[in-house]
This record gives C-alpha cells, structure tokens and sequence, in this order.
C-alpha cells in the first residue's frame, strides 16, 4: 500500500493575490473579442467573457485575500492610457484590486508620456511590457529589435526608475540571461519575472535549461520570481505536475524574492482557485509557517508597495 499523502498545513491567515486580471468586454481587448491569438493552454474561449471583481471574489471565496495585484490585459495598445484609470476606477468603487501593473512599450516614440500617464494613477506601482521573444530557445539572439537589449528599448525602461516604477517581465527562460545584464544595468528598478519564467517543456533537459536561466536572473538582487501560469495544455493542475517547479523556484531565488498568484481567469483553463493555492500550499508543506507567509503575503506586499 501506498503511505496516505500528508495533510496540508493550515492556510495562511493572509494571502496577497501576486497577479490576476479583471476586465469589462465593453472595453477594447481585441484577444477576447473578434481576434483569437496562439495561447500557451491552447483554446481559451471559457474566458472571453466578463470578469469583475464579483467574478474574481467568488473565485477567491474559500481564502483570506486581502490585497491583489491587477497586470494589464492586453488593451488594444492605442488604448493603454486607458486601462490603469479604468481600474483604478473600478478599485475605488469595489475595493479590488489593491495595486495596478499597467502596459508600455518602452521601444515606442509615446512611452514617456504613457509612463508619466500611468504614474499619475496613485496606485499603478509598476509596467508590463513583454519583449520580443524567441519561440524556442535554440532560436534565441541577443541584440533583437524590441528585446531587452534594444538601446531604444532601454532608453524608454530608463523611465521607470524616474518615475518609481517596477517592470513585470513576461518572457520564456531561454531570454533571463538578458534579464540578469538588464537587472545588472539598471540596480534601482526593481523586476519582477512573470509566470515562474514559463517552464512549459517540462522534460529532464528542459527543466535543466529552466533551472540554470533562473539561477542567473537570481543572481541579481533586485529579480523577483511570480510562480504562477505553470499549467500546462490540456492537462489539469495537479501539485505531481507542478510541485517540483516550485520547489526549484523557491529554492532558486529564496524566501524573500518569490511570491505565490493567481493569473485568475487564465490559469482557471487548467484548475480552480482552490486547487492551484492548495497545491501551492502542498509544494510547501515543509516549510515554517512564517516561511509560508512571506510567500503567500509578505513578499507581495513589499514588493508592490502597500
């Protein structure tokens, strides 16, 4: 027989949601509309619907959360300045989310009047932007228009630091090294990596890769690591698939600069609020209480600032 799997510990008494989105179809979000793009958890037409915070608070009713982070949920990119005081609006009147992570292209001629649009938003704390990426990473190059080293890219990422703000960098592992001299570049802005850095090739030699791309990014003291968006097509999230994953991640970049989120509604495609902060909770069960609480809470908080 089998050993009875242990029980999970307590649920923490606060959690801090590190990233979700809400959003309003009568808004301009093209992706949920008409257009339909490639997605890494392949169909995704469940969430082409609205989701407010009612909608987010009954997805989060069996936990303590009491403080959110919203991330930008691809606006039609000539409405970006839009988009934060949208949700500021919507913060105000239903008390979620706490914080905005707004959108800009840095490489873009408007990016300082967008950055400047987005601080005066008193609770944007940070920008999204993804850069230009390869699609595998035997096909990633340096010096890419739009990446991470683009000298105009970093001419408008420059702003940030003006401005106070964090950058929330989506981009697959096989782009962290860029990561890491960009971090190195800039030490007075803080960024934090979005998605566990996308481990969706979950094969010995890929996890490899993945484990060795995180370790240089956290070498730099001011990345932080969101473990979130590590489902995978067509499967549901169980803690077998994805317990290792962030074990490695926090051991990786330690208990003060990983975070635990959502990605509600997207990574409601592959299991419920409750199944994936459970698993969450699983991954961690040898772990302190307090080790716990900094990262379903504490880290979050520092981090974004409130």
């Amino acid at each position: 027989m089998s050993p009875a799997p242990s029980p999970l510990p307590a649920r923490p008494r606060a959690v801090i949601d590190a990233h979700h989105h809400i959003w309003d179809l009568a808004n301009d979000l093209p992706w949920l509309k008409a257009e339909r793009i490639p997605f890494r958890y392949g169909d995704y037409s469940p969430i082409c619907r609205n989701y407010l915070p009612a909608d987010y608070r009954a997805d989060t009713k069996a936990w303590p959360v009491t403080g959110s982070v919203y991330v930008e949920a691809e606006w039609a990119r000539d409405k970006a300045a839009l988009e934060s005081p949208w949700v500021a609006a919507v913060a105000a009147r239903e008390g979620v989310p706490s914080v905005i992570v707004a959108w800009c292209d840095f490489a873009a001629p408007e990016a300082g009047a967008l950055l400047a649009s987005h601080a005066a938003v008193p609770i944007v704390r940070g920008v999204r932007h993804k850069p230009a990426a390869a699609g595998k990473p035997q096909d990633a190059r340096r010096n890419a228009p739009g990446s991470m080293d683009d000298p105009r890219w970093r001419e408008g990422y420059a702003l940030l630091a003006r401005h106070g703000l964090s950058y929330d960098l989506q981009t697959p592992w096989w782009h962290l090294d860029a990561a890491a001299d960009l971090a190195r570049d800039f030490p007075a802005t803080q960024i934090i990596v979005n998605h566990t850095g996308l481990p969706a090739d979950r094969s010995p030699e890929a996890l490899a890769s993945w484990r060795r791309a995180l370790e240089q990014a956290a070498a730099q003291p001011n990345i932080a690591l969101k473990i979130s968006g590590i489902g995978l097509p067509g499967r549901p999230w169980t803690v077998e698939a994805n317990g290792p994953v962030i074990r490695d991640a926090i051991a990786i970049f330690g208990l003060d600069r990983a975070m635990f989120a959502s990605n509600f509604p997207v990574d409601g495609l592959v299991g419920d609020f409750d199944t994936i902060f459970s698993g969450f909770l699983a991954a961690t069960a040898a772990m302190t209480e307090v080790e716990r609480d900094r990262l379903f809470h504490d880290n979050a908080r520092r981090i974004y600032r409130f």
